[in-house]
């Protein structure tokens, strides 16, 4: 008896669970996110599918949106969603779950990002090689950085050849040769193509350019003619034919021009060689302007002129961290053809801030309203942001107005410095830059005595897009200049403390004991008289229209960065400020 009251109590129990659990069914349904954040975020083009968890949705209908656009949807029937876009940017994905016994809904948000594919980068723009029988070309290109792993494959004509970032070719085979170098990731995949000629000695190419056709220069005086570049020179001879009289031949790419009569000449520079029996000729014509005594453009200063520069006619610099950048370096982006760059460092340096000059080569143009004179002392001054153990220093050339255009197209002149004539010092030193194939990317160079390296991108303190100037409207340009050796170094052994230390004398932007203003403007005070021409030869110069001023160091400072020369002003030592 007690056995049947016991399973008819249990039966009673289990009869009302059973009816709560009716009654629970007939609750609004729940959308549950198990994302906590609410964050989803996926790349361009890549689906990503939002599967919330639900309660109570037995016989639920859901209605998926975008942005509250309705129209963005999949099937109303099922739970989950798939987002793509091909477009970056801020998404909210709204779910809404309906029975017949409510309704409830929930948000989040889907950051859509670029993808990161392996952009690659390999100084030169060209994609030809041409090449000796058993000599060596090495590639190293640059691939930016991502935060999923890389790969990389060379193939030389369809067989892969090495997995390194960089590869060095040679061959002894005479022919045409295909590389091909590829970085892949799950993102994406780049890759260039490389065409190599191997040719025997006698089949190389001749070539040879200029850095200019045009020449001015004042009667009485000499410059030197000559190609920037002689490519498979060996054993050609040169010709240089003035207005069809020839002047000399011999086997220097050279010609001391000191033509005295005024007037425009033609001088046509020839070269030949004898390749495999046949004999090959280039020329190139130079115009040469030898103008009026020096003198005869002088302009004198008077109670109106100004002590200071009242014009930049050029500003190139080489890529570096501050360029194009917005912030200290005061860039607005408008900044995208070479008379508003100059506008941009005539602002600048008119509110007696600093302008860059990046790195090697980079250099300012600037005149004065009035000739500046060669005196007994300093003539003129150049102020920078110099401070102790912080030089970076800037070769100063001067030009006179000789031909009285009012243009720096004449003959630039070096000022001579404590390490004119040093061993390490390099005259007529080029190097080339070239554009980034992708913005966050270091600018790579080739420099004329076979090195090659890169400006450095320093995401951490300057993130603009691009190191290159946006004015600069080719791949590439090569810069030309005097070439210092670096003094800068590590002090602290872990690349936390680098030091910058000062140049005896004559440099710009150069913390010197000898000529710089270390109490005042940080200006360097410049004589005249220090001119020299391109063999070191003083040159008596009575006065001077234009300075330039160019970045004299080739060297990157860790996370200092690469050594850039700034300047703030330039002014005329013999008027008052």
């Amino acid at each position: 008896m007690k056995r049947f009251l016991l399973l008819l109590m249990i039966g009673i129990a289990l009869s009302s669970c059973n009816e709560g659990e009716l009654i629970t069914t007939e609750m609004p349904p729940e959308v549950i996110i198990d994302n906590a954040s609410g964050v989803y975020t996926t790349k361009v083009d890549r689906p990503i599918t939002i599967a919330p968890k639900y309660k109570y949705v037995e016989d639920a209908e859901y209605l998926w949106s975008v942005d509250g656009y309705d129209g963005y949807l999949e099937s109303i029937t099922e739970p989950t969603f798939t987002f793509t876009s091909s477009v970056v940017g801020t998404y909210y994905v709204q779910v809404k779950v309906t029975t017949e016994y409510g309704t409830d809904s929930d948000e989040v948000r889907v950051e859509v990002v670029e993808r990161e594919i392996p952009t690659i980068s390999l100084s030169g723009t060209q994609r030809d090689y041409t090449i000796q029988q058993g000599y060596e070309l090495t590639f190293e290109p640059t691939v930016k950085a991502t935060s999923i792993p890389t790969t990389y494959c060379w193939t030389l004509n369809g067989a892969k050849v090495g997995e390194e970032l960089s590869y060095t070719f040679s061959s002894d085979v005479v022919g045409d040769n295909v590389l091909t170098f590829a970085a892949e990731n799950e993102d994406g995949r780049d890759e260039i193509k490389l065409n190599i000629t191997v040719c025997t000695p006698d089949q190389m190419p001749f070539s040879w350019s200029f850095d200019q056709t045009v020449y001015n220069y004042s009667t009485g005086r000499y410059i030197r003619l000559m190609p920037s570049q002689v490519v498979n020179g060996e054993g050609a001879v040169y010709s240089w034919i003035v207005d069809g009289v020839t002047m000399q031949e011999d086997g220097a790419p050279m010609w001391i021009c000191n033509l005295s009569q005024v007037g425009t000449h033609i001088v046509t520079a020839v070269a030949t060689v004898v390749k495999d029996d046949v004999q090959i000729t280039i020329s190139q014509d130079l115009t040469v302007n030898v103008c009026a005594a020096e003198g005869t453009y002088f302009r004198a200063s008077n109670a109106a002129s100004s002590a200071q520069w009242n014009k930049v006619y050029e500003y190139t610099p080489a890529p570096g961290q501050f360029i194009n950048e917005t912030k200290t370096g005061g860039f607005d982006g408008s900044q995208v053809t070479p008379e508003s760059a100059c506008l941009y460092a005539e602002a600048r340096m008119s509110a007696d801030n600093w302008v860059s000059l990046g790195g090697f080569g980079g250099y300012i143009v600037v005149g004065f309203d009035h000739s500046v004179a060669n005196n007994d002392s300093y003539d003129f001054a150049v102020k920078s942001n110099c401070f102790a153990n912080s030089s970076e220093p800037g070769v100063v050339w001067v030009m006179q107005d000789e031909n009285g255009d009012g243009l720096p197209n004449d003959t630039w002149y070096e000022l001579k410095g404590s390490e004119s004539g040093a061993a390490n010092t390099i005259q007529d030193y080029a190097i080339t830059y070239y554009r980034p194939s992708a913005a966050g990317m270091p600018v790579q160079w080739v420099d004329n005595k076979g090195n090659n390296g890169q400006i450095e991108y320093l995401q951490f303190y300057h993130s603009q897009d691009y190191y290159y100037p946006l004015w600069v409207d080719t791949d590439s340009y090569t810069l030309r200049g005097t070439l210092l050796e670096s003094r800068c170094y590590d002090k602290s052994g872990n690349g936390s403390y680098w030091m910058l230390p000062e140049y005896d004398w004559g440099y710009a932007d150069n913390y010197s004991a000898i000529d710089c203003n270390r109490s005042g403007d940080k200006a360097n005070n410049f004589d005249i008289s220090n001119a020299v021409d391109y063999a070191g030869k003083v040159v008596d110069l009575k006065y001077i229209d234009f300075v330039k001023v160019q970045t004299a160091v080739n060297a990157q400072c860790g996370w200092i960065g690469e050594n850039s020369t700034e300047v703030c002003g330039f002014y005329d030592c013999s008027i008052k400020l």
